[in-house]
């Protein structure tokens, strides 16, 4: 074959890690699979001239191929695959479980008879269904710091398990991704609490987005969008609907929302005033106490590194030492 220069030999390709491996297993020359590794001959179906100018193909030898299969089964580690087998089987099972609650919840039929559910009316007479685990993906360049607020802030009362994972389109998620998988990792959790199982996938995606339910792929995008479904479905001192102060926090995470798409700095600390006018003398955004409103602010603060201290009036700063105190960010 003909041989390709290297185009660009000054760059150094980071080749994913997320990806699976493949072993060598060839013996033709130059591969070296391992110890007993030996070039095989082809003898009498090919004839190589003394001067190399012209060589034949090598024909099927059954004896070639038999020492080829007794050569990979005799190198394969067998004790690897056993450990992936079952490791395989187990993601199997859990996803049977998965796909039972799900079919459960949707009143689908099992073996002629239909689930029944317990229900309550509570929230403001909303219906309450056991929730489904929700996917977040998410760029490491666009940290979504909202699930590690609430995680801390909802540490006794409501249990938020984030598992992370890297999609094959992110060669490295980063240093600032990795120490925020760290400190999601060093929250510990109750299991007597109620939980929402999280799977935050690093992407590359030009939005944040969710998908909350695994029969459509209905996303909702944006972090001031998830934390507000979040909020809804979390302890019942963050739901917020019944609250006299309801348009309050929804204008907030709407101006968070604004924040986090400007692309000046001017327009940055004209949306910073915004919040400064809607904190006004209170503790929290959302009256004397933490509200899912205050989530937002923070984090959309921390994903604004332009925005200083001198760009913060003073009741902001002291809000933000209130806050830093319930988030631990």
């Amino acid at each position: 074959m003909y041989e390709l220069k290297t185009l660009l030999p000054q760059f150094d390709i980071t080749l994913p890690t997320c990806m699976y491996e493949l072993r060598n297993v060839s013996l033709s020359a130059g591969a070296t699979p391992g110890p007993a590794a030996h070039q095989i001959q082809c003898s009498g179906a090919a004839e190589i001239e003394s001067n190399n100018t012209k060589a034949g193909t090598c024909a099927l030898d059954l004896d070639i191929l038999g020492r080829q299969i007794q050569h990979l089964l005799k190198n394969q580690d067998t004790t690897a695959v056993l450990e992936r087998q079952e490791k395989v089987l187990k993601q199997l099972e859990e996803l049977k479980a998965q796909l039972g609650k799900i079919r459960a919840s949707l009143g689908v039929r099992v073996c002629g008879k239909t689930v029944q559910h317990t229900t309550a009316y509570q929230n403001g007479g909303l219906k309450e269904v056991p929730l489904h685990d929700v996917v977040v993906n998410g760029h490491p360049n666009f940290i979504p710091y909202a699930l590690l607020a609430l995680k801390n802030a909802w540490r006794d009362l409501y249990t938020i398990d984030v598992k992370t994972f890297t999609h094959s389109t992110m060669a490295d998620i980063g240093p600032a991704a990795r120490e925020f998988e760290a400190n999601l990792a060093k929250v510990s959790m109750n299991p007597a609490l109620p939980k929402i199982n999280v799977t935050l996938i690093w992407k590359n995606c030009e939005h944040t987005e969710m998908i909350s339910s695994p029969t459509m792929y209905v996303p909702i995008y944006g972090e001031v969008n998830i934390i507000r479904y979040l909020g809804r479905v979390g302890p019942t001192e963050y739901r917020y609907e019944n609250s006299p102060l309801c348009n309050e926090i929804d204008a907030v995470l709407d101006i968070c929302y604004q924040l986090l798409r400007c692309t000046t700095h001017k327009s940055q600390v004209a949306m910073v005033r915004l919040l400064d006018k809607r904190l006004q003398q209170q503790q929290y955004f959302g009256g004397d106490q933490m509200s899912v409103a205050d989530i937002g602010v923070y984090s959309s603060l921390i994903r604004m590194p332009a925005i200083t201290d001198k760009d913060l009036t003073p009741a902001l700063l002291a809000w933000r030492k209130r806050a830093k105190l319930i988030t631990q960010i």
